[in-house]
């Protein structure tokens, strides 16, 4: 008899990966002997240039690619290959990969439908689902008529509603606003499943994450506090990324006056009027 899954983070962590290798067929290794622990309720963001191995690493993670050697457990268990598990959700970066159904309200619908609950328990998960992201006006729209921003928040609600121990996120700001940025990262923040960000969007994993993890082509070369991980300048220019702009000390001090239609400055009013 299978053994009941234990959740208790005492046993062991959400996420244990022990050389992990993958390649595609015929090609050179996308991941290179990975090591890395994921405790629950974590926050933690990968970042790294365009082919670093980032996408691949999710796709095993989540059961979609075989890992080539090397071991995945999600909750303590070995990842199966090819099983639906609605433990572990992931928002693909590009959302036409993950969106097929007519309407929004059926494809947010999708994943809980698939988990056998009730009509009743799937009419509630998708209602908060769609109220947290912002899509509940979206709810009969036809997906193939929503922006590229529109689609990316449906995507999100689409895992949400499965109520994952684990979410994989792939790329979740691109392609939106500043207010449904700022939604976003507000509903991360707030978030109680453990979470992996791959993203180029540093801000963000700066706001919403405790730890990052820098891969370059399919290693590990940092693994620790965002701030200073992302502080070091020459680490983050040798592969392929920028520091932060919110990481760079502000040392020249802004004028508050302002300037006149021809481009000359004005004196603030309290000047105009003799204050100090």
């Amino acid at each position: 008899m299978k053994a009941t899954v234990s959740k208790d983070p005492a046993s062991h962590p959400a996420l244990l990966v022990e050389g992990l290798e993958f390649s595609y067929t015929g090609g050179e290794k996308v991941l290179g002997g990975l090591d890395a622990e994921i405790g629950y309720g974590e926050r933690v963001g990968l970042i790294g240039p365009n082919g670093a191995g980032k996408t691949t690493f999710f796709l095993v993670v989540c059961g979609v690619l075989k890992a080539t050697a090397g071991e995945v457990r999600l909750l303590g268990e070995p990842v199966s290959n090819g099983r639906f598990n609605p433990d572990v959700g992931m928002v693909f970066q590009k959302p036409d990969d993950q969106l097929f159904c007519p309407s929004v309200s059926e494809d947010v619908a999708f994943g809980p439908r698939n988990m056998g609950l009730p009509p009743d328990e799937i009419e509630r998960r998708v209602t908060a689902a769609m109220a947290v992201t912002g899509v509940t006006g979206l709810a009969e729209r036809p997906v193939h008529h929503l922006s590229e921003g529109e689609k990316r928040l449906v995507t999100i609600a689409g895992v949400l509603a499965m109520r994952s121990v684990m979410i994989l996120y792939d790329e979740p700001s691109a392609g939106l606003d500043i207010r449904s940025r700022r939604r976003l990262i507000s509903l991360l923040q707030k978030s109680e499943e453990t979470l992996l960000i791959a993203s180029h969007d540093h801000e963000l994993i700066l706001e919403v994450c405790g730890r990052v993890i820098l891969l370059d082509r399919g290693k590990i070369l940092a693994d620790g506090d965002p701030r200073r991980v992302m502080a070091d300048e020459a680490l983050m220019e040798a592969h392929g990324q920028e520091k932060p702009h919110s990481l760079v000390p502000h040392n020249v001090r802004h004028s508050h006056s302002a300037l006149g239609r021809n481009g000359s400055r004005r004196r603030s009013r309290r000047n105009e009027c003799g204050g100090a």
